[in-house]
């Protein structure tokens, strides 16, 4: 699987876990370069506390474009060490 924004690869992965239909790649299949801290969290309340990357690529900001898991919940361990993509993040076969 492929992670594409702003015509750029952001991650790419064989080892993908899906859940709740969002693919989540091993933070080391992420390039780092493209990540920028967020201070944005939200809840869940099944996995636990979210905190957001913002992308900047080219010279383009995608604000809250992914998200992780720092400490999820033991239901969500699955996606522990993992980042997602949305808001325009187009994940590709």
């Amino acid at each position: 699987m492929k992670a594409v924004w702003n015509g750029t690869v952001i991650a790419e992965s064989d080892a993908t876990v899906v859940v709740e239909g969002n693919h989540y790649f091993p933070a080391e299949s992420v390039v780092a370069e493209y990540l920028k801290p967020s201070e944005t969290h939200s809840t869940c309340p099944w996995k636990g506390v979210a905190s957001y990357y913002s992308l900047e690529v080219g010279g383009k900001k995608n604000p809250d474009a992914a998200w992780y898991y720092p400490t999820p919940k033991t239901a969500a361990q699955d996606i522990k060490g993992r980042v997602a993509f949305w808001r325009g993040v187009e994940v590709l076969p």
